[in-house]
């Protein structure tokens, strides 16, 4: 038994239910599917690219991580679940449990927050007769002639299809923390679960929030790279030049389920949800606490949730969003949890390649961190430049095989939702 599951009655060391995943999903800049995916993000292949959507003219910022692949843009809403769908299919195939239209258990579903977009205001406006404003009582007003908006642009709308979709059981649950959203919908899994809620959980992470309004927010907040001459060198993650997060899009799937529900079923084991940490900073709305306590703890809440000790961390799947502030505060939560041996924990950013897919990011990269576990091949930071500061091992530039066991990945959030995963290897019989 390796350290932090237990005996095989299917409990983990503090009497849980040992949680593992029987299938992912996955669809980024760098495709759809896992295959294509892993080949590209073990490669150091970007998907960052010029955005050819909308018009960028005036705006600071003009690359993205965007999906082109699957036709025309819609509404955030529209691609956010497109990808959702596509990841989720993916995912309960491969797991091979339940019957077409019939999961058997709940649907958490982190999503972006819904806004009626400048587009369909104009749109609305136009039927409505308003001006240069559009309330949601014109949009109820009209809904008859537009009779998708009004479901459409509900929070919940995109966990309600899905729902229906794939046959859930119960209540979906839509929700958003910020950038730690996806992980937030996989710890509602695991501690479903975990509370003998339910045998299996289908948990997704979905962002589709590439449109002129987002774009112009992020900018405001100068949280953005305008590296806008050389799109696939824009992301940076601690970089001595990093100069802030490139968006992207793109949906992760995990099937959760119980070990003894796994096992009695002969389901293929792709890992294991070892712990769930979590802790928010209540600091500010974008900026971190500077004594960096909430990330320390988020981090060492979820090592200590998986009945380890950081000496068992093999691997860092980081943030590594590449804005000057999120790295430097990373590397202070990182270094203090791990010490002195931080120096050698290869920890890489997945965003140097894929952009940052906000909601969706902590399920996408929840699902490469198991990737990287089944293939013992750390993917690199690419368009990495030392930066004496922040003193990690970052991988840079080429992919590393390393024998793992356990790896560690991390979400932080704007307004300070900290999530912390950590996943290994399946136990041995």
């Amino acid at each position: 038994m390796t350290s932090g599951t237990g005996s095989f009655d299917g409990k983990d060391k503090f009497g849980r239910p040992i949680v593992v995943v029987t299938g992912l999903g996955v669809v980024t800049s760098l495709g759809a599917g896992k295959i294509d995916n892993w080949a590209k993000l073990s490669a150091g292949n970007s998907g960052i690219r010029s955005i050819t959507r909308f018009a960028t003219d005036g705006l600071r910022t003009r690359i993205a991580g965007t999906i082109d692949f699957l036709g025309p843009a819609t509404s955030t809403a529209a691609l956010a679940e497109t990808f959702a769908d596509l990841a989720a299919k993916e995912a309960i195939e491969e797991s091979g449990l339940g019957t077409p239209g019939h999961f058997p258990g709940p649907l958490f579903v982190a999503v972006p927050p819904i806004e009626v977009e400048w587009s369909q205001r104009i749109e609305v406006s136009n039927h409505a007769g308003a001006n240069d404003q559009v309330t949601y009582a014109d949009l109820l007003r009209v809904s008859g002639q537009f009779p998708a908006y009004h479901d459409r642009f509900m929070f919940g709308s995109v966990a309600d299809h899905i729902a229906d979709r794939f046959g859930t059981q119960g209540s979906p649950i839509s929700l958003s923390t910020a950038c730690a959203s996806g992980a937030s919908a996989i710890q509602l899994g695991v501690e479903a679960i975990r509370r003998g809620d339910t045998d299996a959980a289908l948990c997704i992470g979905t962002d589709g929030s590439i449109n002129p309004e987002a774009m112009i927010r992020f900018s405001l907040l100068s949280a953005l790279s305008t590296s806008n001459d050389d799109p696939q060198a824009a992301s940076k993650p601690f970089a001595k030049n990093r100069d802030g997060f490139v968006m992207a899009e793109g949906a992760g799937a995990l099937v959760l389920e119980s070990y003894t529900s796994a096992k009695a079923r002969g389901a293929k084991i792709l890992g294991v949800l070892e712990g769930c940490g979590e802790m928010a900073d209540s600091f500010h709305r974008t900026r971190s606490s500077p004594d960096g306590k909430p990330i320390i703890g988020c981090i060492a809440s979820g090592i200590k949730d998986a009945g380890l000790s950081p000496d068992d961390i093999d691997y860092v799947n980081a943030h590594g969003t590449g804005t000057p502030e999120n790295d430097k505060m990373e590397y202070l939560g990182v270094s203090t949890v791990f010490g002195e041996r931080m120096k050698t924990v290869p920890i890489s950013s997945n965003k140097s390649m894929i952009g940052h897919t906000l909601s969706a990011a902590g399920a996408i990269e929840a699902v490469f961190s198991l990737l990287t576990l089944q293939h013992q091949r750390i993917p690199p930071t690419i368009n990495y430049l030392e930066d004496p500061l922040i003193p990690l091992d970052v991988v840079p530039g080429v992919a590393r095989d390393v024998r793992m066991r356990h790896a560690i990945s991390n979400s932080f959030g704007f307004g300070g939702q900290n999530v912390s995963l950590v996943l290994g290897l399946e136990p041995a019989a």
